[in-house]
This record gives structure tokens, sequence and C-alpha cells, in this order.
């Protein structure tokens, strides 16, 4: 069964208090690194899956994109990006991604920001995604790092004092479900590896382009908590071009 934690009306006022909420790209630590990669969309038709709050629909809009539709499971998303991201050329539609269906070589760029690890099955979406994108079209989503998913917990271990020892990765290669406290709340991911992520493109038609694991940028380090981020990788970011 198909998770939907942000309907959850206490979660989602969690999630809305987060500063890539209340700011949009420029409140996301991945945001400069990620806008790096994302192609040129003028005169593109997007599909963005887990579109969320709409800011990389938007953000397409506002670049001369023909056509963009943002999907996402959650009804609260998909109002508040309707209601805050809106525009003419953006369509947003309350569906799992697993659920759609769209003929081939419909869109010329797919995105999804931080959404594959809620998707249990990787490898028949990603076939899809390469029957939807169009030939030499751009393929571009951040995931979190499976160093961060692997232990399951994604928290760090503590001492007796309450200070940072260091961040626990086990179980790396036993790819699957996990149970990660996130906002306070139990939330169910799936871990799989790199090696998962990468070579599922590769076995589907894509050229890698980009891999990157962000760092926190300089204007963010002064933000509680964001020293620690360079401490280990918490996101992973993969453009790829459909050959």
């Amino acid at each position: 069964m198909k998770e939907n934690k942000y309907d959850n009306e206490l979660f989602f006022q969690k999630y809305s208090q987060m500063l890539r909420s209340q700011k949009g790209l420029q409140g996301a630590g991945e945001w400069s690194e990620l806008q790096k990669i994302f192609p040129d969309f003028c005169g593109k038709t997007v599909l963005d899956l887990g579109c969320g709050y709409g800011w990389h629909c938007k953000y397409a809009a506002d670049h001369q994109a023909k056509y963009v539709l943002g999907t996402d499971i959650s009804q609260k998303m998909i109002q508040t990006a309707q209601r805050i991201n809106s525009d003419p050329k953006i369509d947003y539609q309350c569906i799992a991604m697993e659920d759609l269906h769209f003929s081939e070589n419909t869109f010329d760029v797919i995105l999804s920001s931080l959404a594959f690890h809620y998707i249990e099955k990787f490898e028949p979406l990603v076939a899809n995604i390469s029957r939807w994108i169009k030939k030499n079209g751009n393929f571009v989503f951040s995931v979190e790092h499976p160093v961060f998913t692997s232990y399951g917990t994604q928290d760090w271990y503590y001492d007796k004092n309450g200070t940072i020892l260091h961040f626990p990765v086990d179980n790396y290669y036993y790819e699957g479900r996990r149970e990660a406290i996130f906002l306070g709340e139990k939330v169910i991911k799936y871990h799989r590896t790199l090696t998962t992520y990468l070579n599922t493109l590769l076995q589907n038609g894509f050229e890698l382009r980009h891999i990157i694991e962000p760092q926190p940028p300089e204007e963010m380090m002064h933000l509680e908590g964001m020293k620690n981020e360079m401490r280990r990788p918490m996101m992973l970011l993969v453009s790829a071009v459909k050959k």
C-alpha cells in the first residue's frame, strides 16, 4: 500500500514550518547545486513527479516551459501548489507516480525532488520514465543519499550528554523498507544502494551527465545544525539524458 503521510494534518503542519516550505527553492539546501543541472526549459513539456508545493513546476514555467504537469500523491500538497505556484502553463494532478500512464515520447523533461525514497519499486518506475521521455530528453532528480537511508533511523548517535558522536551506516546492501523519524513522526522510506540508482538508469537507456552529493551552501552554514551536515551526505542529485 502506498503511504501518504503528507495528508496527515499534524505531519503536514510540521512540514509547512520547514525552511524549504516557507522560502521555497531558496530555503532548500540542495537548490544551489540542483539548479546548475536543470536543463533549458524553453519550449519544453515537463513532468514533475512528487511535485510537492510546486516550486520546481513554477520554476520551469517561469523559464519558458511550454507545458508543465506536476503530480503528487498528497491532496494537501496539490492544493498548496495550486494556491501558491499556479500558472496557466501548469496543471496539477493528485495521483501516485506509480499509477501514471502516458504515451511514449510525451515529455522533454522529467523531474523529481526528494520523492523516490518513498517508492517501493524503483526499477519499473524508471522503465516507465524511459518510455515517457523523448529521445535526448532530460531526467533530473534528487533523492536521500543511500548513506543517509541505509540504517533507517536517519538520526545521529549521541553520547550521554546529547552530543553528536557519529552517524550510523549499517545494512547498506540490504535494500528495502526502513522506518525513519521525520518531523517527529514515523515515516516509511525505501533504501537502495548507489549502484541500484545509477545502474537502473543505465539499463533503461539513460546516459549519466551529473552525479552530485551537495554540501550545504556557505550562506546557510550559520543555521542551527547545518555544520553537522558536512559530516555525512544527506542527498544525491542525478541528471541523465535519454539516448
